[in-house]
């Protein structure tokens, strides 16, 4: 390996993925990542959710992180935690950000910061069932990306963040419809 390879760039190690990435041009198998997450009510609409654990090629690796949600008091909540609209746009920001770190990572670019501000607008009319020609989720999405390199011309960030609109899984989960197989359990 190079000695660029044994190091970390904006906090990457790069040996690692470059491992991963060699592991999985030999065998697919070892590139399939499954995540799962349990959802339970806490009362009100408050409700926890909870990782355990993740799966990568034919490993089950350990997690232990619980994430809060509530609603504002002005939709009926506690106003204790984020609502789920604001996990949903915080998972693609993450998404986004952490493809953005490691494919600028793998080019030898030195982030100084990366910010994203994510906004979209929802109509309860939607959501109240009030007017059927109004759905109850996003019909838009922005973002802005604010980005501050040491060594990359605005030319070379461009086209990182095009690869990165290319990869990133949830950039891709919001900008194509993904299929839900659901199972109703009534106990």
């Amino acid at each position: 390996m190079t000695t660029q390879l044994l190091q970390k760039t904006n906090g990457i190690d790069l040996a690692k993925v470059q491992a991963l990435v060699e592991a999985v041009a030999e065998d697919a198998t070892q590139g399939k990542a499954k995540f799962q997450v349990a959802t339970t009510w806490e009362g009100g609409t408050r409700s926890t959710t909870t990782v355990n654990s993740w799966q990568l090629g034919n490993q089950i690796l350990p997690r232990n992180f619980t994430i809060a949600i509530d609603e504002p008091t002005e939709l009926g909540g506690d106003d204790r935690a984020p609502n789920p609209q604001e996990v949903l746009l915080a998972g693609l920001n993450a998404c986004v950000l952490t493809t953005y770190v490691a494919l600028s990572a793998l080019q030898g670019i030195d982030l100084e910061s990366v910010t994203i501000a994510t906004e979209g607008e929802l109509d309860l009319r939607g959501f109240f069932k009030l007017d059927n020609r109004i759905h109850p989720g996003y019909q838009n999405l922005s973002y802005t990306l604010s980005v501050k390199a040491k060594n990359a011309t605005p030319e070379q960030l461009q086209a990182l963040h095009q690869a990165v609109q290319e990869v990133s899984p949830n950039f891709w989960n919001i900008t194509h419809a993904v299929k839900l197989d659901t199972t109703f359990i009534v106990d």
